[in-house]
C-alpha cells in the first residue's frame, strides 16, 4: 500500500498497487482528523493519461469506422510521431512518487509502439503502475507475459470483431486482468441494454466500463447521448440492481446520468469529472492537458518547456478549474448548480462539452455563454 500526503491540500491518499485501489480522505484539519470537506484538486496528478502514439498503423484501413467506433484521436487522419522514450522516461522521473498509474494510449494502439516494452517495464520500476487500452487488432501475444509481469490492467475496446474476442481470450489466458471499454451513443445503447439485460458479458470480465461518446475528432454529433431519450433513462436505471453494478464501470463523465437515473447506487461511489484535478492527458508531443478530449489544445502546457508540476498548476490549468462548479466557492450567482441538491457530486460535469452532460438543469458558471442544454 501506498500513502500519500498532499502537501498543500491537506488530504491524504492510499493506492494499492495489485489491486488498483484508490482511496482519498476528506480535507484534514489541524489534528489531521478528517473534515466533511472533499479536497477539489491535487497539487500533482495521480493519475496521467499518456498518449504514446502519435499516429495509428492500422487506422488508415478503416478498422475503427468499420466498427462503429468513432476515434476522437482522428487517428485515421493525422499522423504525427510517437512520443519518444526520452520524453516518456522524463515523465516517469519527474512524476515518481508523486503519480501512481499511467493510462497509455493515443492515437493508436500502445501496443504497436517500438518501445512499448520498455515504457511499462520503466514505469513499473520507478513505482508506478502501467495501464493501457487496445483493440488487439495487432497485439502480439508474445508480449503478455510481460504485460502481465508489469501493468495492472488491460482494457480492450469492444470493436465488434474476431480480434476484439481473441485478444480478450489471450489476455485472460495469461491472467490478465482484463476490462472492455465499451463507447456508450446513439448508434450502441441498444446493444449495451442487451448486453446488461442479458448478462451477455464475457466470463472472466473484470468489468465492462461504458464511455460515453464525444463528439470530438471523428465523433459525431448525431450519436451523442440525449437526457430526455426514454432508452437512456432505461439503461442507466438498469444499475439500480445491485448484480448489474457488479458487471460494468463507468468513466466520469457519466456522474450527471447516474446521479438521475441510477439513485439507488451509493453516492459515495460516485466520482465527477477528474480532470486537471486530479488527473492529467500528457500529448505524443509532449503537452500536458486537462483532458485528453481537449482536441483543439484550449489548455495545452508546453512540457518541452516547464515541467508536469509548474503545468499542472499553471493559470492555463486554472482556467480550466475554474469551469467546474465547486461546492467550497457559492459566490458565483450566476449557476443555478448551486442550488441542485447533487451540486457536490457533479460540479456541473464536463467542463469542455455541454452536450454530453446529462442533466437537464443548467450548469455552467460562465454568464457570457448559453447556459442551457
Amino acid at each position: 500500500m501506498i500513502t500519500y500526503q498532499d502537501p498543500n491540500y491537506h488530504y491524504r491518499v492510499a493506492f494499492n498497487p495489485d489491486t488498483g485501489v484508490y482511496v482519498r480522505t476528506s480535507i484534514l484539519d489541524e489534528d489531521l482528523k478528517q473534515t466533511t470537506l472533499e479536497p477539489f484538486r491535487g497539487s500533482y496528478p495521480h493519475l496521467l493519461d499518456v498518449g504514446i502514439m502519435g499516429h495509428c498503423l492500422h487506422g488508415i484501413s478503416g478498422k475503427c469506422g468499420a466498427s462503429g467506433v468513432q476515434c476522437y484521436q482522428s487517428g485515421n487522419i493525422k499522423q504525427e510521431p510517437h512520443m519518444s522514450f526520452e520524453n516518456f522516461k522524463k515523465l516517469i522521473d519527474e512524476s515518481e512518487n508523486q503519480t501512481f498509474q499511467i493510462a497509455l494510449g493515443g492515437r493508436g494502439d500502445p501496443d504497436q509502439h517500438p518501445d512499448f516494452l520498455k515504457m511499462i517495464r520503466y514505469a513499473k520500476e520507478h513505482n508506478i503502475v502501467p495501464n493501457f487500452t487496445t483493440s488487439g487488432y495487432g497485439l502480439d501475444f508474445k508480449i503478455l507475459p510481460e504485460v502481465k509481469k508489469y501493468c495492472g490492467a488491460v482494457a480492450v475496446s469492444y470493436y465488434r470483431n474476431y480480434y476484439t474476442s481473441r485478444a480478450i481470450e489471450a489476455l485472460l489466458a495469461h491472467g490478465i486482468k482484463t476490462n472492455i471499454h465499451f463507447v456508450l451513443g446513439n448508434n450502441t445503447i441498444d446493444e449495451a441494454i442487451d448486453w446488461i439485460e442479458n448478462k451477455k458479458i464475457p466470463s472472466g470480465i473484470n468489468r465492462v466500463i461504458f464511455l460515453l461518446h464525444k463528439p470530438v475528432g471523428n465523433g459525431e454529433q448525431s450519436n451523442v447521448l440525449s437526457f430526455d431519450d426514454p432508452k437512456v433513462k432505461y439503461f442507466y436505471s438498469l444499475f439500480n440492481q445491485e448484480e448489474n453494478c457488479l458487471m460494468a464501470g463507468f468513466d466520469t463523465c457519466t456522474a450527471p446520468a447516474l446521479i438521475h437515473f441510477a439513485d439507488k447506487i451509493a453516492k459515495s461511489s460516485y466520482d465527477t469529472c477528474e480532470g486537471g484535478r486530479f488527473s492529467a492527458y500528457v500529448t505524443p508531443d509532449f503537452k500536458l492537458l486537462p483532458c485528453s478530449f481537449d482536441g483543439r489544445q484550449k489548455y495545452a502546457v508546453d512540457l518541452t518547456k516547464y515541467s508536469v508540476k509548474e503545468a499542472f498548476n499553471s493559470i492555463t490549468f486554472d482556467q480550466f478549474r475554474e469551469k467546474f462548479v465547486q461546492t467550497i466557492d457559492r459566490s458565483n450567482e450566476y449557476s443555478t448548480c448551486l442550488n441542485c441538491k447533487h451540486q457536490e457530486l457533479c460540479m456541473g460535469g464536463c467542463p469542455l462539452m455541454k452536450e454530453i452532460v446529462l442533466c437537464h438543469d443548467i450548469q455552467r458558471i460562465d454568464p457570457t455563454k448559453e447556459v442551457r442544454l
